[in-house]
């Protein structure tokens, strides 16, 4: 691996900024062709199309990517992006009052109005309206907390707590620490310590969900939704969790978090090819419509992105570099025509080869929205990163 980063560190910054051009017209192709829309996943290479959704989490992800472009200062029209990415995040604006997703971090946290928010901040001139509304989606997501299992439950239903949730309680956090809320910290503290109890395993691998008595807290069991059993490593799952908690320590500088974030890198490391990019589970067989030969782009570019910032908060200064060899070997693999849609001018996303839902078989070796949104991230990173070595 050493050697092909040797090599992609020469070479990387153009293979970066050729990916993030293929991005921008992408991301154009499809609001042009689709004015207003905000899609999950691919049917065939095509994003608009009549499969189900199955639930209503991502629509975030693509003014984000135009936040994205304008912050890494690679857009190729700043005044276009701008005004997207403005219109399509406050388009989703009534959304921080929505009581039935688990999702509101990625959608106001990680995709939109955090985003505009710290631009307003570089280009001084704050606009704590904007700010206001990623507190008020924070304040609402920690409605979701059983306090009989100290968890935020997820969509399906009070007893469930995802891995999920990981990337979504960063929003809490933040709420918590603009507003001064105890309440709200608290939540977040409770709800990150029951996940790490409950979902995350000795050797670092999760669960995706866990089950909870109602009357008593107790925790029953580990299950899955989109994993291949309830006591396998479910890839997304475990990039969620690597992220989500380095994100977390971020936050809010809690030791645990951050242990629990390597725990999942080492997985991740030990467990995953040499390119870079896992099986949809790790635990699937090698054979059959579940074969652990189809990987998930999605889950390698959220990888990527978590790894880039254990890189950045790790003491340790040889941890810290195997972390950030390893995100750029990925983006490095995700950059080339196996994974990048260069080849097929029918495909209308960015990153092949990512999975949603296998058992409801939905977005099964297509490209999905938080694929593309978190390779655009990883994009970003890697182009920060070798700059950076650079100077």
């Amino acid at each position: 691996m050493k050697e092909h980063i040797s090599t992609f560190q020469s070479g990387g910054i153009s293979q970066i900024t050729h990916a993030l051009g293929l991005a921008q017209m992408q991301v154009r192709r499809l609001i042009e062709n689709h004015p207003g829309f905000y899609p999950l996943y691919t049917e065939r290479g095509r994003w608009k199309h009549d499969k189900p959704a199955w639930t209503h989490w991502c629509d975030g992800f693509l003014p984000g990517m135009m936040w994205i472009f304008l912050e890494s200062g690679v857009a190729d029209d700043a005044g276009y992006w701008r005004k997207m990415a403005e219109k399509y995040s406050s388009d989703l604006e009534h959304r921080k009052e929505d009581r039935d997703v688990h999702d509101l971090g990625f959608i106001f946290y990680h995709g939109t109005y955090k985003r505009w928010f710290d631009a307003t901040v570089r280009e001084g001139k704050p606009n704590a309206k904007l700010n206001d509304v990623v507190i008020r989606a924070g304040q609402v997501l920690a409605m979701r907390f059983k306090k009989n299992g100290n968890y935020l439950r997820s969509f399906i239903s009070d007893e469930s707590l995802f891995i999920d949730i990981m990337m979504n309680v960063p929003v809490i956090f933040y709420a918590a620490g603009q507003t001064d809320d105890r309440q709200l910290l608290d939540v977040a503290m409770k709800h990150c310590l029951t996940t790490r109890r409950t979902l995350v395993r000795g050797d670092g691998s999760t669960s995706h969900e866990g089950i909870f008595d109602l009357n008593t807290g107790e925790f029953l069991r580990q299950t899955t939704h989109q994993g291949y059993r309830g006591d396998s490593a479910w890839s997304r799952g475990l990039t969620w969790s690597l992220y989500g908690f380095g994100t977390c320590h971020e936050l809010h500088a809690d030791a645990r978090f951050l242990q629990t974030a390597e725990m999942n890198a080492q997985f991740y490391l030990e467990n995953t090819p040499s390119d870079g990019v896992p099986p949809w589970d790790y635990d699937a067989p090698e054979s059959g419509k579940l074969s652990r030969h189809q990987p998930d782009s999605s889950a390698a570019a959220i990888a990527a992105c978590g790894l880039f910032n254990l890189a950045k908060l790790s003491p340790d200064a040889g941890r810290a570099r195997k972390y950030r060899e390893a995100a750029l070997n990925i983006v490095n693999t995700l950059t080339k025509p196996l994974y990048l849609a260069t080849d097929d001018p029918n495909w209308e996303g960015i990153l092949k080869r990512g999975v949603y839902h296998i058992h409801k078989g939905l977005g099964v070796d297509e490209s999905v929205m938080w694929g593309e949104f978190f390779f655009v991230e990883a994009l970003a990173k890697a182009l920060a990163a070798l700059r950076e070595t650079r100077s």
